[in-house]
Protein backbone atom coordinates (compact mmCIF):
# COMPACT_ATOMS: atom_id res chain seq x y z
CA UNK A 1 0.00 0.00 0.00
CA UNK A 2 0.81 4.01 -0.97
CA UNK A 3 0.48 6.94 1.61
CA UNK A 4 -0.87 10.54 0.56
CA UNK A 5 2.54 12.10 1.77
CA UNK A 6 4.38 9.27 -0.72
CA UNK A 7 2.16 9.92 -3.55
CA UNK A 8 2.22 13.82 -3.02
CA UNK A 9 6.21 13.96 -2.35
CA UNK A 10 6.24 11.60 -6.16
CA UNK A 11 4.37 14.51 -7.47
CA UNK A 12 5.14 17.36 -6.41
CA UNK A 13 7.78 18.52 -8.98
CA UNK A 14 4.76 18.58 -11.56
CA UNK A 15 1.80 19.17 -9.49
CA UNK A 16 1.17 23.47 -9.47
CA UNK A 17 -2.71 23.91 -8.85
CA UNK A 18 -3.73 27.24 -10.58
CA UNK A 19 -6.92 29.21 -10.50
CA UNK A 20 -10.13 29.11 -12.88
CA UNK A 21 -8.90 31.94 -14.53
CA UNK A 22 -5.40 30.93 -15.05
CA UNK A 23 -7.06 29.76 -18.03
CA UNK A 24 -4.43 29.73 -21.45
CA UNK A 25 -6.27 30.65 -25.27
CA UNK A 26 -4.86 27.26 -26.62
CA UNK A 27 -6.29 24.72 -23.42
CA UNK A 28 -9.54 22.88 -25.32
CA UNK A 29 -12.07 22.50 -22.31
CA UNK A 30 -14.35 19.22 -22.38
CA UNK A 31 -17.18 19.57 -19.84
CA UNK A 32 -17.61 16.33 -18.67
CA UNK A 33 -21.56 16.70 -18.34
CA UNK A 34 -21.70 16.21 -21.96
CA UNK A 35 -19.09 13.84 -23.03
CA UNK A 36 -18.79 10.77 -19.76
CA UNK A 37 -19.99 7.84 -18.70
CA UNK A 38 -19.98 5.65 -15.80
CA UNK A 39 -17.87 2.81 -17.47
CA UNK A 40 -17.76 0.74 -14.37
CA UNK A 41 -19.54 0.47 -11.01
CA UNK A 42 -21.34 -1.90 -8.52
CA UNK A 43 -24.96 -2.18 -7.75
CA UNK A 44 -24.72 -0.47 -4.62
CA UNK A 45 -22.60 2.72 -5.98
CA UNK A 46 -24.15 6.19 -6.58
CA UNK A 47 -21.51 7.25 -8.90
CA UNK A 48 -23.51 9.94 -12.26
CA UNK A 49 -22.71 11.80 -15.00
CA UNK A 50 -24.54 15.17 -14.44
CA UNK A 51 -24.76 18.07 -16.42
CA UNK A 52 -22.43 19.64 -13.90
CA UNK A 53 -19.78 16.82 -13.99
CA UNK A 54 -18.87 13.89 -12.03
CA UNK A 55 -21.07 13.78 -8.91
CA UNK A 56 -21.43 11.40 -6.07
CA UNK A 57 -18.11 9.61 -6.29
CA UNK A 58 -17.46 7.54 -3.71
CA UNK A 59 -16.04 4.01 -4.42
CA UNK A 60 -13.34 3.11 -5.65
CA UNK A 61 -15.03 0.46 -8.16
CA UNK A 62 -16.49 3.26 -10.41
CA UNK A 63 -14.37 5.06 -13.13
CA UNK A 64 -15.33 7.40 -14.89
CA UNK A 65 -14.90 7.63 -18.53
CA UNK A 66 -14.57 10.47 -21.08
CA UNK A 67 -14.11 10.79 -25.31
CA UNK A 68 -12.97 12.58 -27.67
CA UNK A 69 -12.15 12.60 -31.55
CA UNK A 70 -8.12 13.73 -32.16
CA UNK A 71 -7.38 15.04 -35.97
CA UNK A 72 -3.98 14.82 -34.84
CA UNK A 73 -1.21 12.93 -33.23
CA UNK A 74 1.18 14.09 -31.01
CA UNK A 75 1.38 15.12 -26.66
CA UNK A 76 -1.71 15.81 -24.70
CA UNK A 77 -1.65 17.31 -21.22
CA UNK A 78 -4.36 16.67 -19.45
CA UNK A 79 -5.76 18.85 -16.17
CA UNK A 80 -9.00 19.19 -14.48
CA UNK A 81 -11.35 21.32 -12.85
CA UNK A 82 -11.64 20.01 -9.28
CA UNK A 83 -13.03 20.64 -5.75
CA UNK A 84 -13.12 17.99 -3.21
CA UNK A 85 -15.66 18.90 -0.69
CA UNK A 86 -13.84 17.14 2.67
CA UNK A 87 -10.27 15.86 3.51
CA UNK A 88 -8.07 14.53 0.50
CA UNK A 89 -8.22 12.43 -2.58
CA UNK A 90 -5.89 10.37 -5.07
CA UNK A 91 -7.08 10.21 -8.48
CA UNK A 92 -5.85 8.50 -10.97
CA UNK A 93 -6.03 9.06 -14.98
CA UNK A 94 -5.32 6.49 -17.68
CA UNK A 95 -5.15 6.96 -20.99
CA UNK A 96 -3.57 4.21 -23.63
CA UNK A 97 -3.13 1.62 -20.57
CA UNK A 98 -0.52 4.52 -19.04
CA UNK A 99 -1.92 5.86 -15.62
CA UNK A 100 -1.17 9.14 -13.68
CA UNK A 101 -1.73 9.84 -10.45
CA UNK A 102 -3.04 13.23 -8.56
CA UNK A 103 -3.72 14.21 -4.80
CA UNK A 104 -6.61 16.63 -5.07
CA UNK A 105 -7.71 18.88 -1.61
CA UNK A 106 -9.69 21.55 -1.20
CA UNK A 107 -13.92 22.55 -1.34
CA UNK A 108 -12.34 25.43 -3.95
CA UNK A 109 -12.65 24.96 -7.14
CA UNK A 110 -8.78 24.32 -8.79
CA UNK A 111 -7.21 23.13 -11.98
CA UNK A 112 -5.10 19.85 -11.12
CA UNK A 113 -2.70 18.57 -13.90
CA UNK A 114 -2.68 14.94 -14.32
CA UNK A 115 0.15 14.75 -16.82
CA UNK A 116 0.83 13.99 -20.26
CA UNK A 117 0.61 11.85 -22.97
CA UNK A 118 2.01 11.08 -26.35
CA UNK A 119 -0.37 10.46 -28.56
CA UNK A 120 0.65 8.03 -31.85
CA UNK A 121 -2.65 7.54 -33.49
CA UNK A 122 -5.87 9.80 -34.51
CA UNK A 123 -9.17 8.91 -33.87
CA UNK A 124 -11.55 8.25 -30.91
CA UNK A 125 -9.42 8.64 -27.73
CA UNK A 126 -11.03 7.14 -24.42
CA UNK A 127 -9.39 9.02 -21.08
CA UNK A 128 -10.23 6.79 -17.73
CA UNK A 129 -10.92 8.11 -14.62
CA UNK A 130 -10.69 5.94 -11.06
CA UNK A 131 -10.53 6.65 -7.66
CA UNK A 132 -7.84 5.27 -5.48
CA UNK A 133 -7.58 6.76 -1.52
CA UNK A 134 -9.40 9.36 -0.38
CA UNK A 135 -10.29 10.50 3.59
CA UNK A 136 -13.15 12.15 2.84
CA UNK A 137 -16.67 10.65 1.69
CA UNK A 138 -16.50 11.57 -1.88
CA UNK A 139 -13.33 11.56 -3.98
CA UNK A 140 -14.03 15.07 -5.65
CA UNK A 141 -16.63 16.93 -8.19
CA UNK A 142 -15.07 17.50 -11.26
CA UNK A 143 -16.43 19.58 -14.03
CA UNK A 144 -14.28 19.92 -16.90
CA UNK A 145 -11.13 18.77 -18.66
CA UNK A 146 -8.44 20.98 -19.95
CA UNK A 147 -6.18 19.87 -22.45
CA UNK A 148 -3.55 20.85 -24.14
CA UNK A 149 -0.06 19.90 -26.27
CA UNK A 150 -0.27 19.43 -30.39
CA UNK A 151 -2.75 16.60 -30.45
CA UNK A 152 -5.38 18.45 -29.76
CA UNK A 153 -7.14 21.99 -31.50
CA UNK A 154 -10.22 23.66 -32.56
CA UNK A 155 -10.95 20.65 -34.67
CA UNK A 156 -11.05 18.19 -31.97
CA UNK A 157 -14.31 16.46 -32.02
CA UNK A 158 -16.73 16.01 -28.61
CA UNK A 159 -19.78 17.58 -27.45
CA UNK A 160 -18.78 21.47 -26.92
CA UNK A 161 -21.26 23.05 -24.39
CA UNK A 162 -24.99 22.35 -23.55
CA UNK A 163 -26.57 24.86 -25.86
CA UNK A 164 -29.90 23.36 -26.46
CA UNK A 165 -29.48 20.80 -24.63
CA UNK A 166 -27.06 19.25 -25.68
CA UNK A 167 -25.66 17.62 -22.89
CA UNK A 168 -28.64 15.12 -23.25
CA UNK A 169 -28.50 14.47 -26.89
CA UNK A 170 -24.65 14.51 -27.01
CA UNK A 171 -24.90 11.42 -24.34
CA UNK A 172 -27.65 10.01 -25.94
CA UNK A 173 -25.51 9.84 -29.14
CA UNK A 174 -26.02 10.31 -32.95
CA UNK A 175 -29.25 8.84 -34.68
CA UNK A 176 -29.07 7.32 -37.83
CA UNK A 177 -31.80 6.71 -41.08
CA UNK A 178 -32.37 4.93 -43.73
CA UNK A 179 -34.10 7.25 -46.10
CA UNK A 180 -36.09 5.32 -49.28
CA UNK A 181 -35.70 5.88 -52.57
CA UNK A 182 -39.41 7.70 -53.47
CA UNK A 183 -39.18 7.31 -57.10
CA UNK A 184 -39.50 3.10 -55.87
CA UNK A 185 -41.79 3.39 -53.38
CA UNK A 186 -44.68 5.86 -55.96
CA UNK A 187 -47.39 8.16 -54.77
CA UNK A 188 -50.10 5.44 -53.91
CA UNK A 189 -48.73 2.93 -51.26
CA UNK A 190 -50.88 1.08 -49.33
CA UNK A 191 -48.91 -1.50 -47.89
CA UNK A 192 -44.86 -1.15 -46.02
CA UNK A 193 -43.32 -4.08 -45.75
CA UNK A 194 -40.12 -4.63 -43.92
CA UNK A 195 -37.48 -7.22 -41.42
CA UNK A 196 -34.85 -6.29 -39.25
CA UNK A 197 -32.03 -8.33 -37.71
CA UNK A 198 -30.30 -7.11 -34.68
CA UNK A 199 -27.02 -9.08 -34.22
CA UNK A 200 -25.65 -10.79 -31.06
CA UNK A 201 -24.44 -8.32 -28.51
CA UNK A 202 -26.11 -4.85 -30.47
CA UNK A 203 -29.11 -5.22 -28.53
CA UNK A 204 -28.39 -2.64 -25.64
CA UNK A 205 -30.23 -0.74 -23.60
CA UNK A 206 -32.08 2.43 -24.50
CA UNK A 207 -31.52 1.02 -28.40
CA UNK A 208 -34.85 2.01 -31.01
CA UNK A 209 -34.74 -0.36 -34.24
CA UNK A 210 -37.20 1.34 -36.45
CA UNK A 211 -38.82 -0.58 -39.14
CA UNK A 212 -41.04 1.00 -41.12
CA UNK A 213 -41.29 4.94 -40.59
CA UNK A 214 -43.48 6.95 -42.77
CA UNK A 215 -44.41 10.67 -42.64
CA UNK A 216 -47.47 10.11 -39.86
CA UNK A 217 -45.67 8.05 -37.48
CA UNK A 218 -42.83 5.15 -36.95
CA UNK A 219 -42.99 1.33 -35.77
CA UNK A 220 -40.42 -0.75 -34.93
CA UNK A 221 -38.89 -2.58 -31.47
CA UNK A 222 -37.32 -0.91 -28.75
CA UNK A 223 -34.86 -2.75 -25.42
CA UNK A 224 -36.58 -0.80 -22.72
CA UNK A 225 -34.78 -2.24 -19.63
CA UNK A 226 -32.46 -5.72 -18.35
CA UNK A 227 -35.63 -7.42 -18.62
CA UNK A 228 -38.49 -5.14 -20.97
CA UNK A 229 -38.95 -5.61 -24.43
CA UNK A 230 -41.47 -3.73 -26.37
CA UNK A 231 -42.93 -3.68 -30.25
CA UNK A 232 -43.82 0.41 -30.51
CA UNK A 233 -46.20 1.97 -33.17
CA UNK A 234 -47.16 5.62 -33.13
CA UNK A 235 -48.80 7.90 -34.87
CA UNK A 236 -48.00 12.32 -34.74
CA UNK A 237 -51.29 14.21 -34.15
CA UNK A 238 -51.67 16.45 -37.34
CA UNK A 239 -51.92 19.40 -34.28
CA UNK A 240 -48.11 20.17 -33.63
CA UNK A 241 -47.58 20.28 -29.43
CA UNK A 242 -45.45 18.30 -27.25
CA UNK A 243 -48.12 18.28 -24.63
CA UNK A 244 -51.02 16.19 -25.68
CA UNK A 245 -53.50 17.54 -23.49
CA UNK A 246 -52.97 20.48 -25.58
CA UNK A 247 -54.61 18.93 -28.77
CA UNK A 248 -57.90 19.55 -29.88
CA UNK A 249 -60.59 16.97 -30.05
CA UNK A 250 -60.88 17.20 -34.19
CA UNK A 251 -57.21 16.54 -34.15
CA UNK A 252 -56.94 13.86 -31.90
CA UNK A 253 -55.58 10.70 -32.74
CA UNK A 254 -58.12 7.82 -32.09
CA UNK A 255 -57.61 4.42 -31.65
CA UNK A 256 -59.67 2.01 -33.57
CA UNK A 257 -58.38 -1.16 -32.50
CA UNK A 258 -55.44 -3.25 -31.19
CA UNK A 259 -54.41 -6.46 -30.29
CA UNK A 260 -54.38 -8.59 -27.49
CA UNK A 261 -52.22 -7.54 -24.45
CA UNK A 262 -51.38 -3.87 -26.59
CA UNK A 263 -51.33 -0.98 -24.67
CA UNK A 264 -52.68 2.15 -26.49
CA UNK A 265 -52.41 5.50 -24.82
CA UNK A 266 -50.87 9.05 -26.02
CA UNK A 267 -47.43 9.85 -26.11
CA UNK A 268 -45.92 13.99 -25.93
CA UNK A 269 -42.01 15.48 -25.58
CA UNK A 270 -41.20 14.60 -29.04
CA UNK A 271 -44.42 15.99 -30.80
CA UNK A 272 -48.06 14.21 -29.51
CA UNK A 273 -50.37 12.00 -30.55
CA UNK A 274 -51.22 7.94 -30.48
CA UNK A 275 -48.75 5.64 -29.01
CA UNK A 276 -49.39 1.70 -29.16
CA UNK A 277 -46.30 -1.09 -27.32
CA UNK A 278 -46.78 -4.73 -27.35
CA UNK A 279 -44.49 -6.22 -24.54
CA UNK A 280 -42.52 -8.75 -26.47
CA UNK A 281 -39.56 -10.65 -25.40
CA UNK A 282 -37.94 -10.22 -28.85
CA UNK A 283 -33.87 -11.94 -29.27
CA UNK A 284 -30.76 -10.68 -31.15
CA UNK A 285 -29.99 -12.98 -34.32
CA UNK A 286 -33.81 -13.48 -35.24
CA UNK A 287 -35.26 -12.04 -38.10
CA UNK A 288 -38.70 -10.22 -37.32
CA UNK A 289 -41.13 -8.28 -39.92
CA UNK A 290 -43.16 -5.51 -39.94
CA UNK A 291 -46.17 -4.61 -42.02
CA UNK A 292 -47.97 -1.41 -41.91
CA UNK A 293 -51.60 -0.24 -44.15
CA UNK A 294 -52.69 2.80 -45.09
CA UNK A 295 -56.42 3.77 -45.62
CA UNK A 296 -57.01 7.01 -46.95
CA UNK A 297 -60.98 7.65 -46.38
CA UNK A 298 -63.59 10.23 -48.19
CA UNK A 299 -63.83 12.31 -45.13
CA UNK A 300 -60.55 13.61 -44.80
CA UNK A 301 -59.01 10.40 -41.99
CA UNK A 302 -56.77 8.40 -43.18
CA UNK A 303 -56.34 4.93 -40.75
CA UNK A 304 -52.87 3.69 -39.85
CA UNK A 305 -52.40 0.22 -38.23
CA UNK A 306 -49.13 -2.01 -37.87
CA UNK A 307 -48.86 -5.63 -38.14
CA UNK A 308 -45.73 -7.58 -36.14
CA UNK A 309 -44.24 -10.84 -37.21
CA UNK A 310 -41.81 -12.71 -34.78
CA UNK A 311 -41.04 -16.29 -35.56
CA UNK A 312 -41.36 -17.28 -31.97
CA UNK A 313 -45.30 -16.73 -32.26
CA UNK A 314 -45.73 -17.21 -36.38
CA UNK A 315 -48.43 -15.80 -37.09
CA UNK A 316 -49.30 -11.74 -37.74
CA UNK A 317 -49.94 -9.78 -34.21
CA UNK A 318 -52.16 -6.55 -34.61
CA UNK A 319 -50.60 -4.01 -32.44
CA UNK A 320 -53.43 -1.03 -33.25
CA UNK A 321 -55.32 0.61 -36.08
CA UNK A 322 -55.33 4.20 -35.72
CA UNK A 323 -57.34 7.27 -37.30
CA UNK A 324 -55.78 10.30 -38.34
CA UNK A 325 -57.75 13.20 -39.06
CA UNK A 326 -57.04 16.03 -41.12
CA UNK A 327 -55.33 13.26 -43.51
CA UNK A 328 -55.69 11.92 -46.28
CA UNK A 329 -52.96 10.00 -47.70
CA UNK A 330 -51.35 7.08 -48.75
CA UNK A 331 -47.99 6.07 -46.97
CA UNK A 332 -45.31 8.44 -48.06
CA UNK A 333 -41.55 9.49 -46.67
CA UNK A 334 -40.57 6.01 -46.13
CA UNK A 335 -37.98 5.71 -43.92
CA UNK A 336 -36.45 3.54 -41.54
CA UNK A 337 -33.75 4.85 -37.99
CA UNK A 338 -31.47 3.51 -35.48
CA UNK A 339 -31.86 6.12 -31.96
CA UNK A 340 -30.65 5.43 -28.49
CA UNK A 341 -32.75 7.27 -26.28
CA UNK A 342 -30.76 6.41 -22.85
CA UNK A 343 -27.41 8.69 -22.45
CA UNK A 344 -26.20 6.28 -19.70
CA UNK A 345 -25.47 3.88 -22.92
CA UNK A 346 -24.96 5.96 -24.95
CA UNK A 347 -21.09 4.92 -24.87
CA UNK A 348 -22.28 1.63 -26.27
CA UNK A 349 -22.59 0.49 -30.28
CA UNK A 350 -25.78 -0.84 -31.29
CA UNK A 351 -26.10 -2.30 -34.97
CA UNK A 352 -29.23 -3.30 -37.22
CA UNK A 353 -29.73 -4.80 -40.54
CA UNK A 354 -32.60 -3.79 -42.15
CA UNK A 355 -33.88 -5.79 -45.34
CA UNK A 356 -36.45 -7.02 -47.96
CA UNK A 357 -38.12 -3.83 -48.11
CA UNK A 358 -41.22 -4.08 -50.17
CA UNK A 359 -44.34 -2.03 -51.09
CA UNK A 360 -47.67 -2.89 -52.21
CA UNK A 361 -49.78 -0.17 -54.07
CA UNK A 362 -53.42 0.61 -53.87
CA UNK A 363 -53.95 -1.57 -57.49
CA UNK A 364 -52.04 -4.72 -55.48
CA UNK A 365 -48.60 -4.42 -57.39
CA UNK A 366 -45.29 -5.17 -55.30
CA UNK A 367 -42.41 -3.45 -55.82
CA UNK A 368 -39.15 -3.76 -53.93
CA UNK A 369 -36.77 -0.73 -52.35
CA UNK A 370 -33.59 -1.14 -53.61
CA UNK A 371 -31.86 2.57 -52.51
CA UNK A 372 -31.53 4.84 -49.70
CA UNK A 373 -29.98 7.64 -48.61
CA UNK A 374 -27.91 7.57 -44.91
CA UNK A 375 -28.90 10.70 -43.14
CA UNK A 376 -27.85 11.58 -39.37
CA UNK A 377 -29.80 13.65 -36.80
CA UNK A 378 -28.82 17.11 -35.31
CA UNK A 379 -26.23 15.67 -33.41
CA UNK A 380 -23.91 13.98 -36.23
CA UNK A 381 -24.93 17.05 -38.36
CA UNK A 382 -23.36 19.69 -35.64
CA UNK A 383 -20.32 17.15 -35.58
CA UNK A 384 -20.65 16.85 -31.75
CA UNK A 385 -20.16 13.01 -32.39
CA UNK A 386 -19.38 10.92 -35.47
CA UNK A 387 -19.97 7.55 -34.29
CA UNK A 388 -21.81 6.39 -37.08
CA UNK A 389 -22.28 4.81 -40.15
CA UNK A 390 -25.00 2.95 -42.62
CA UNK A 391 -24.54 1.57 -45.75
CA UNK A 392 -25.86 -1.92 -47.55
CA UNK A 393 -23.86 -5.17 -46.90
CA UNK A 394 -25.50 -7.90 -50.11
CA UNK A 395 -29.41 -8.16 -49.54
CA UNK A 396 -29.04 -5.52 -46.22
CA UNK A 397 -29.21 -1.91 -45.15
CA UNK A 398 -27.60 -1.52 -42.46
CA UNK A 399 -27.25 1.05 -39.52
CA UNK A 400 -24.60 1.67 -36.36
CA UNK A 401 -24.25 4.13 -33.89
CA UNK A 402 -22.53 5.22 -30.56
CA UNK A 403 -19.58 3.17 -28.94
CA UNK A 404 -16.67 6.00 -30.54
CA UNK A 405 -16.17 3.49 -33.44
CA UNK A 406 -14.05 5.31 -36.04
CA UNK A 407 -15.66 3.97 -39.20
CA UNK A 408 -17.95 7.26 -39.85
CA UNK A 409 -20.01 7.38 -43.22
CA UNK A 410 -20.49 10.44 -44.87
CA UNK A 411 -23.77 12.03 -44.50
CA UNK A 412 -25.80 11.95 -47.60
CA UNK A 413 -24.02 9.13 -48.77
CA UNK A 414 -26.37 7.14 -51.11
CA UNK A 415 -26.40 2.82 -51.50
CA UNK A 416 -28.23 0.14 -53.23
CA UNK A 417 -28.73 -3.65 -52.16
CA UNK A 418 -29.79 -6.58 -54.04
CA UNK A 419 -33.33 -7.39 -54.63
CA UNK A 420 -35.14 -10.96 -52.80
CA UNK A 421 -36.57 -12.55 -56.26
CA UNK A 422 -39.96 -13.06 -54.55
CA UNK A 423 -42.34 -10.45 -52.79
CA UNK A 424 -43.37 -11.49 -49.60
CA UNK A 425 -46.30 -14.06 -48.86
CA UNK A 426 -49.04 -12.71 -46.95
CA UNK A 427 -52.21 -14.12 -46.16
CA UNK A 428 -54.26 -11.04 -46.20
CA UNK A 429 -57.63 -12.21 -45.45
CA UNK A 430 -56.13 -13.49 -41.50
CA UNK A 431 -55.48 -10.25 -40.95
CA UNK A 432 -57.16 -8.87 -37.95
Amino acid sequence: MYSFICLFVCIYPFFHPQGVDALDSSVVIVPLGGNSWVTATSKSDSEEVSDDGWMNWSSTKAQFSTFIKLRKCGSLMVSALVRVPDGKSAIQCTINNSSKVTIARGGNWTEYPFGSWNITDTGYLRLDFRGLKKTGKFFAEIKELRLSGSAVDQNTVFVKNNDGNYFYWGRRGPSVHINYDGAETGDSVEWFYSEITVPEGNDVIGSYFMANGFKEGYFGIQVNSETERRVLFSVWSPFKTDDPSAIPVDKKIGLMKKGSDVHAGEFGNEGSGGQSYFVFPWKSKNTYRFLLHAQPGADDHTIFTAYFFAPEMDRWQLIASFDRPATNTYLTKLHSFLENFEPNTGNITRKAYYGNQWVKDKQGKWKPLSMMTFTGDATAQKGYRLDYSGGAEESKFFLRNCGFFNEQTMLRSTYSRTIEVNPPEIDFTTLE
